[in-house]
């Protein structure tokens, strides 16, 4: 294996030496969103010692992704020059096959990236790829295929709930999420960073964590200097992704961003029905498709409200890129050195850092969990407004526990202790008073709040607050 340092990734990694060393044929589907690693974790665990390797092309036709195969397959079979150029992947698969059987590796491993790009306009390239594991990988037991794609919905609907022929073919399937906010630091501190973790939060909030977003931050400079460059500069990197990302994903791309950007502007989400309106998209089978695709891709997460069943399920955006790039990139008239600093502290940054930390919360519920010593009992979590309060009370987080306890959560992001005054305690009050009245819940009510550095004691903590976690417990 490869001596180059791979942060997180336990269970990926264990999971594909697991395959490597299988007594039998494997297939192994990988996806995840762009820019998340999944390329350089098979080829820094297996130190690019593939008996076979392709990466799909992007914007091609079939003739060119046969021609790239077939250089491909070149490079790693001389011998192949005496043969003809495959014309189908039928063709091209048969080539494949000739030169496996003559390999002398263990384990056979086939490593083919950015595989849905090979799926052109009636390229029959599923079909083959059928033939090629049906008809032969599955008989052998020395064969790892890796299908690595970041086109998630395509990987999900053509490979794992395939209906035809490879139905149930998929032998492994990862979904290589992106970084913790503990995977973030150790990556941050393994490029030398110092930074502390209320800096690190900000960066996560404003870009997640995308192992190829983090690989640019420049440790020798403050978090604000960095978003400065990365977003706000002529030419940085995360100036121009935003339509890069979607269209690496979707076709027709301009339907899903017009989802994602009117998200935006709901930070507790929207239902199906506002969404359509929102978007004046049409509320036929292809939205409910678009929907699925977002949130299979992880940008958006579909959730039903504290109380309810079946009906009034809400959207809502969970990506922290596409959050921040479209509060404050997308038509912005800031640019350059100082830029982010400029919208520190302004009304627009405190309305954003307090969803973009509650996003970052949800992400790291488990975490949460374990810190409130309820990771081993069955919740369930959801968020809730009230429909009788004159202002409409909100709870960011509510717990519902197995225990008969619910905890309901208060998130707050603070530059400092967070102060609970005379005047938010009777809010609170009145705030659990009308949960408990609306929902006529039986358990035991817990405030719980969720903040960077804690609750000030007071008075008003001291009777109204039954538990307490800082970012900390984020980390851990």
């Amino acid at each position: 294996m490869s001596e180059e340092i791979l942060i997180g990734r336990e269970k990926e990694i264990a999971l594909l030496q697991q395959v490597s060393e299988s007594h039998k044929s494997e297939f192994v589907a990988l996806y995840g969103r762009r820019r998340v690693g999944k390329t350089f974790l098979v080829k820094t665990l297996f130190n690019q010692r593939y008996t076979f390797q392709l990466t799909g092309l992007s914007n091609s036709n079939t003739k060119g992704q046969l021609k790239n195969f077939y250089a491909n397959l070149l490079r790693f079979d001389p011998t192949v020059s005496n043969k003809e150029m495959p014309e189908s992947w039928y063709d091209a698969f048969q080539l494949l096959i000739s030169y496996l059987e003559k390999s002398t590796d263990d384990k056979k491993i086939v490593f083919i990236d950015e595989l849905p790009w090979l799926d052109t306009l009636r390229s029959d390239f599923i079909t083959a790829l059928e033939h090629f594991w049906n008809g032969w990988a599955a008989h052998r037991n020395d064969i790892l295929l890796i299908a690595c794609g970041s086109a998630t919905s395509w990987m999900i609907e053509k490979l794992i709930n395939n209906r035809g022929g490879l139905h149930n073919r998929v032998t492994k399937r990862i979904h290589l999420q992106p970084f913790t906010l503990s995977e973030t630091e150790a990556f941050l501190k393994m490029k030398g960073g110092v930074f502390e973790r209320y800096e690190i939060v900000q960066l996560y909030m404003a870009m997640g964590g995308i192992p190829f977003y983090l690989e640019d931050i420049d440790v020798k400079k403050s978090i604000p200097q960095n978003i400065d460059r990365l977003f706000f500069s002529y030419d940085g990197l995360l100036k121009n992704e935003f339509q890069n990302l979607y269209q690496s994903l979707f076709r027709k791309a301009e339907r899903h961003i017009s989802i994602i950007e009117a998200l935006t502007k709901k930070s507790k989400g929207l239902t199906r029905n506002e969404l359509a309106a929102a978007t004046k998209l049409s509320k036929g089978g292809r939205f409910t498709v678009i929907l699925d695709e977002l949130e299979q891709c992880g940008f958006i997460k579909k959730y039903l409200p504290f109380g309810k069943k079946n009906k009034g399920s809400l959207y809502q955006l969970i990506d922290p890129y596409s959050l921040f790039y479209l509060k404050f990139v997308k038509d912005s008239k800031s640019a350059g050195t100082g830029a982010w600093l400029t919208k520190i502290d302004h009304p627009s940054w405190r309305a954003w850092s307090g969803y973009a930390f509650e996003s970052v919360c949800f992400y790291h519920l488990q975490n949460i969990k374990k810190h409130l010593q309820i990771g081993a009992v069955y919740t369930e979590v959801s968020s809730w407004k009230s429909q009788a309060t004159e202002k409409g009370a909100q709870i960011d987080l509510v717990i519902d526990r197995r225990d008969r306890v619910i905890n309901l959560c208060e998130i707050k992001f603070s530059e400092k202790e967070f102060v609970i005054t005379k005047t938010y305690a009777e809010n609170l009050k009145d705030k659990v008073a009308a949960f408990k009245e609306e929902t006529g819940t039986k358990k035991s009510l817990f405030l719980t709040f969720l903040t960077t550095f804690g609750v000030k004691e007071n008075q008003h903590s001291t009777r109204l607050v039954q538990n307490q976690l800082t970012m900390n417990a984020l980390f851990d």
